[in-house]
This record gives C-alpha cells, structure tokens and sequence, in this order.
C-alpha cells in the first residue's frame, strides 16, 4: 500500500482530521534534484528532517500509551516512531515539520511540570493522565485555530499514531480482518456487533 492510499483511507476513517491531508495526497515525494540541491534550510521539501534513536523511541511510547498492547499487538509492535519520522520529513510542510520537531522537546518539558518528571520516567498510569491533559489542550488549541495555522504537535503525533498502526502489518491482520485486493465482490456480507473493521490493500 503506498502512503497516498494510506493517507486516503484513514482520514476516512478519522472523518478527513488528518494534519494536512490535501498536502500529503497531493505532495507526498521525496524532493526532486533541483530542490535538493538549492535546500539548505534543514526542513524545507523535508530532505534533512532526521529525528535520533532516542526521539524515536519517546515516539513509540507515546504512540504504545494512545494505543497500547491488548489482546491485539500495540502502537509499538508497528514501529510507530519509525513511521512518524517518514511521514514528517516526506509529507509535511516545513512550518509543520517545526512544530512537529518543537513539540518532541515540549513534550517532556510539559511532562516534567505535570509529573515531575520525563514522559519516559513515568509509568502507564502517569503516562496515559498526561497525554489526556495533552489531548484536552490540543482541542482547545484546535478550536481556536486560524486557518493557516500550524496545528499543535500532540495532534500530529496522535494522528501519526493512529495512521501508523492501521496501516501496517501488524494494525491490518491483527486489529483489523486483512482482505488482499482484489477479491470477490460480495455485498451481503454477516456482520455481528464487535466484530473487527476490514482491512484492504
């Protein structure tokens, strides 16, 4: 599956919320020769955003407390920082791709003034009271969002998660019913309440 169907897909999934879905379905490719050669901004067309192991890791744990491990394989399982990294540095806007960078250190700074201490130093229960607080103030944010505004970091990461995950293997066969395109057509089929949303490629 290519990240433009992907994209497609879950901001269906998600109502079209997607942080700058119309960009990404339209933009999303590596920079061309021309604008690799004349980028020296370190953001600009995404050819330099790199984030470090230890970044990556903060963003799978971010990702594993928004989505965690149950009967089903959780956010981590998909390597969720991974993907982040890709997604940012492939898809967003350089005014996003601050934000996005920005908010990976205001992370742990605001966890540090709510719990006392790093996001990673907290346990589950701290962890998952935290990015509540962290969701709450990204709505607010949203709500008063101008058009042209960058959106807040945690709702980049809480999309990126949720992206992510349903798209990858691990999302698509163990959270979902994987049915591989194409296949038959069939128009009646038994549906009983719980049963798992279908997965296609």
């Amino acid at each position: 599956m290519n990240r433009r169907n992907a994209l497609a897909r879950v901001a269906v999934l998600m109502g079209g919320t997607v942080i700058g879905a119309d960009y990404f379905l339209t933009s999303c490719s590596s920079p061309g020769k021309e604008e690799a050669k004349t980028d020296t901004s370190g953001t600009a067309g995404g050819a330099k955003v790199a984030f470090t192991p230890t970044q990556i890791g903060l963003l799978d744990e971010v990702g594993e407390t928004i989505l965690p491990a149950t009967s089903t394989p959780g956010a981590k399982a998909a390597k969720v920082g991974n993907f982040m990294e890709v997604m940012v540095r492939d898809c967003y806007k350089p005014a996003d791709q601050q934000v996005f960078l920005t908010g990976l250190t205001r992370l742990d700074q605001d966890c540090q003034k709510m719990q006392g201490k790093a996001f990673l130093a907290c346990d589950p229960a701290q962890r998952t009271a935290f990015l509540t607080a962290l969701d709450k103030e990204q709505k607010q944010f949203t709500q008063n969002q101008r058009k042209d505004d960058p959106s807040h970091y945690f709702r980049m990461m809480k999309e990126l998660t949720l992206l992510g995950f349903f798209t990858s293997e691990a999302g698509a066969t163990k959270a979902l019913r994987y049915l591989p395109v194409p296949g038959k057509y069939d128009g009646n089929v038994p549906y009983k309440k719980g049963d798992r949303a279908w997965a296609t490629s």
